[in-house]
């Protein structure tokens, strides 16, 4: 099957960003097929350009030149024009998706012999592209949610003005009740979708790669790169944004100041994170260590250096129906867990025995979570191994994509 991928922050393999992605397509390929995808040329995260693939232009065969092969298939990028708005307003952000929603359909419409239109939100607005490229070629429309938009920026204060909110829970609808599957990443939207319109409705929940981390593994040269050597490292891994609640773990770090060995460290970009640097720095706090976003294939070693790791979100109702790609990551790492979360993520925490959970927004908490691992070394690398089997049984993602990759031969057929 020839399947054609809609999705502005698609990041590959050599990018920041969750690649989830990437690693479907790619075991897509495995498996025979190919797999096209419109992305935008420049990282949502970092603002930085994406590599590869021209912005608009095709090459040989109506495709530019593959960025990954499989045995028989390959997976190809294409990037369409996309309006710069990294971090600034609300409506500069609604410009970058309008920009892409008209862009890649024009370069969608380009692609040849499209067996599957693949479309993923958020943003909801190139769920219309996919929609509208599936019905010009005549073939099944697989609508992805990956979060429940505009549920979730209503819940958060970023979306106020009623009648925006009734279009956007109307094009919500729309796309659901239009697409041939629609696909989740986590258990908890099921009820969301259904309940607006949803008739199949596919399970393929968020995971990691087990291959690309080493639960033994030290992480001595990330460690050193970063003055970290012999430090105790509670790690978050991430975006800085405003749902991501780190001022919290500031508050934290302010409370283990009389543990010299123990050193903070956010890695990541995001809206938020200048403003969380200042607050560091206005703080005094010396146990924070701030690093810039990494690609994928480097995240291993980073997660490696960590003796815990960091999950957070702000005490949001919505959110307690998320699986943050993060904490797979820190699962297939070995690392033990600090949960400040609720919902389906603490069941899979509490279920693999992999850390500690604790209220979202308390601060003593953390402090008193990441105290607790930092002097009982045994504890947290029990931890950090129950969680990799968990994973390695439950959420691996070639398991996950195999999952996948029934989904769309179903809908081909």
């Amino acid at each position: 099957m020839h399947i054609l991928l809609i999705h502005q922050a698609f990041a590959s393999l050599d990018e920041p960003g969750g690649t989830r992605h990437h690693e479907l397509a790619l075991h897509l390929a495995e498996r025979g097929h190919r797999v096209t995808v419109i992305a935008s040329p420049v990282s949502y995260l970092t603002g930085k350009p994406s590599p590869p693939g021209p912005l608009s232009a095709l090459g040989e065969g109506g495709l530019p030149s593959p960025v990954g092969r499989g045995v028989g298939g390959e997976v190809q990028i294409l990037r369409a024009y996309t309006y710069a708005a990294l971090h600034k307003s609300f409506v500069h952000r609604i410009f970058a998706f309008f920009s892409f929603m008209f862009s890649s359909f024009w370069l969608g419409l380009k692609v040849k012999n499209v067996d599957l239109v693949w479309g993923t939100s958020p943003p909801i607005f190139q769920g219309v592209t996919a929609w509208a490229l599936a019905r010009v070629k005549r073939v099944p429309f697989l609508f992805e949610v990956r979060d429940l938009w505009p549920a979730f920026a209503v819940a958060v204060g970023v979306l106020k003005n009623s009648t925006l909110i009734r279009m956007s829970e109307w094009l919500e609808r729309f796309l659901y009740t239009r697409a041939a599957r629609v696909m989740v990443n986590s258990p908890g939207f099921i009820e969301h979708v259904r309940g607006r319109g949803a008739n199949r409705v596919e399970l393929v929940p968020n995971g990691a790669d087990t291959r690309m981390f080493d639960p033994y593994a030290r992480g001595e040269a990330f460690r050193a790169k970063h003055g970290l050597t012999g430090k105790f490292i509670a790690l978050y891994a991430g975006a800085h944004g405003m749902s991501n609640d780190l001022n919290v773990v500031l508050d934290a770090a302010a409370q283990l100041a009389d543990c010299p060995e123990t050193v903070i460290v956010l890695l990541g970009d995001g809206k938020e994170k200048p403003n969380l640097m200042a607050r560091a720095k206005e703080m005094g706090l010396n146990n924070v260590v701030f690093i810039a976003s990494i690609p994928k294939t480097e995240m291993g070693e980073a997660l490696a250096a960590s003796d815990v790791c960091i999950g957070i979100l702000k005490p949001v109702e919505m959110y307690k129906t998320v699986y943050p790609n993060k904490i797979f990551d820190y699962l297939a790492a070995g690392r033990p867990v600090v949960l400040a979360m609720e919902g389906v993520i603490r069941e899979v925490v509490q279920a693999a025995d992999a850390g500690i959970v604790i209220p979202p927004g308390d601060i003593t908490a953390m402090a008193d979570a990441i105290r607790l691992l930092s002097n009982n070394c045994a504890m947290g690398q029990r931890m950090g191994l129950s969680g990799r089997t968990f994973m390695e049984q439950h959420f691996d993602r070639g398991k996950l994509a195999e999952k996948l990759r029934v989904v769309v031969e179903g809908m081909g057929r």
